[in-house]
């Protein structure tokens, strides 16, 4: 309890969350007959894992397809499909993401390279400032959702046994969900503030063509993974070289002399996210010596005996946790805990982990911590307090589609099944 209360007090003061977690175990290990040399030998063990390198190469993956000009044909693609409904900007925005989503398989690379675009035009067509960050950031939330996803590989890590490519085709119908939602909001939003589509109309077969070589990536990576061709650590490694190939022999927009710029953006990107896998993975070492998930366990067991109970109260939890933790943190600290009580009431692995993913990811817009709400200020600089206000009734929609898939768990299990997950 004293090393918990050491932690809290740290991240209250500022200190980052993998240093934070580093002195608490530290200090508790110091009450312990455990050698302290241990901390630096598990850390290193937590990234002694052939999965784990799908997560910088999906990364530097996004990084290429980004400074490739990628991003662009996308959106025309998107502006061709739904740029002229009501809203039109406003929906290309959230079908963007949903397109981009195949890319990056990150909701912060969504939000920086969309928003950038976006929230500076839709603010010229009568959008507020507030209302075109809110909605960059929510629809930017369907990025890990639809595959290549990098928080689905790192959950996979975590819940042994998981399988990757069912855990990729379950969050296609939860992406698709959440984007319907933003977009009948979007519809709403402009009938009230009566705002036309002034987005010019271009011609689809023009712009299918000019996104074909893009939108195909995602159904290469996940199509080789279903067929058993590849695993998805080759999958990222096909992804990154595609990238690579499309972006300086094919539309010839990337240069030699931008990959120290990219490489080095990768690395950053990817090493906050692989320090804190491995200092998580000694905290969980940790906790599963001290026998705490087990008691856990029996705790819950002993209150809760329905399944829907287990999992309105986990998805309380973690909606409570996405108020102060990123993502991928929270899942490397809470999944060991959940996982296993979850398969002891029946609960398919699968639609779990969707579950837990979707819940994790939406609070990436829910302040005082989300981080996609601090991307889409730094491009606005309105606030985040306006941006949260404009925020709230897209993160609802959000919980809604959460709840749905919760309580329908065919919803997202029929396309795993359908393939034979």
């Amino acid at each position: 309890m004293p090393s918990i209360a050491l932690m809290g007090t740290m991240l209250v003061f500022g200190v980052p969350l993998v240093f934070s977690i580093i002195l608490a175990m530290s200090f508790y290990i110091s009450a312990t007959p455990i050698s302290i040399s241990l901390v630096s030998q598990r850390i290193f063990s937590g990234l002694d894992s052939y999965s784990i390198l799908a997560v910088p190469l999906f990364v530097l993956a996004g990084e290429l397809m980004n400074k490739s000009g990628i991003t662009s044909r996308i959106i025309d693609f998107a502006n061709a499909l739904v740029g002229h409904f009501r809203g039109g900007l406003a929906q290309v925005n959230v079908w963007s993401s949903v397109m981009f989503a195949g890319i990056s398989g990150s909701a912060v690379a969504d939000t920086s390279a969309l928003g950038r675009v976006f929230i500076p035009q839709m603010e010229k067509q009568g959008y507020s400032k507030e209302f075109s960050s809110a909605l960059t950031a929510a629809s930017s939330v369907i990025g890990p959702m639809i595959p290549p996803s990098i928080p689905v590989i790192i959950y996979a890590l975590i819940a042994s046994g998981v399988s990757v490519p069912a855990l990729f085709l379950a969050g296609i119908v939860p992406g698709l969900l959440s984007a319907m939602a933003l977009s009948l909001f979007v519809f709403y939003y402009a009938t009230r503030n009566n705002i036309e589509a002034r987005v010019e109309r271009t011609s689809r077969r023009k712009a299918l063509i000019k996104a074909f070589i893009p939108l195909t990536m995602p159904i290469f990576i996940l199509g080789s993974i279903l067929m058993g061709i590849v695993t998805p650590t080759e999958a990222a490694a096909f992804a990154a070289f595609y990238a690579l190939m499309v972006g300086m022999f094919v539309y010839k927009s990337l240069k030699i002399s931008d990959l120290p710029e990219v490489f080095m953006r990768s690395m950053r990107d990817s090493s906050v996210v692989l320090i804190l896998i491995a200092v998580v993975a000694v905290a969980n070492w940790i906790l599963t010596f001290s026998r705490v998930p087990q008691h856990i366990s029996e705790y819950v067991l002993s209150t809760i005996s329905d399944p829907i109970m287990f999992l309105i109260m986990v998805n309380l939890i973690l909606l409570g946790v996405g108020l102060f933790l990123e993502g991928i943190a929270a899942m490397l600290i809470l999944i060991p805990i959940f996982h296993p009580i979850a398969m002891s009431f029946g609960i398919d692995p699968v639609h779990f982990g969707t579950v837990v993913i979707f819940n994790l990811m939406i609070g990436l817009i829910t302040p005082p911590m989300g981080i996609c709400l601090f991307v889409s200020n730094t491009i606005s600089n309105v606030g985040i307090a306006k941006i949260s206000k404009q925020v709230i009734p897209l993160f609802l929609l959000e919980v809604a589609v959460l709840f749905f898939i919760t309580f329908v768990p065919q919803s997202v299990l029929f396309l795993p099944n359908l393939f034979g997950y």
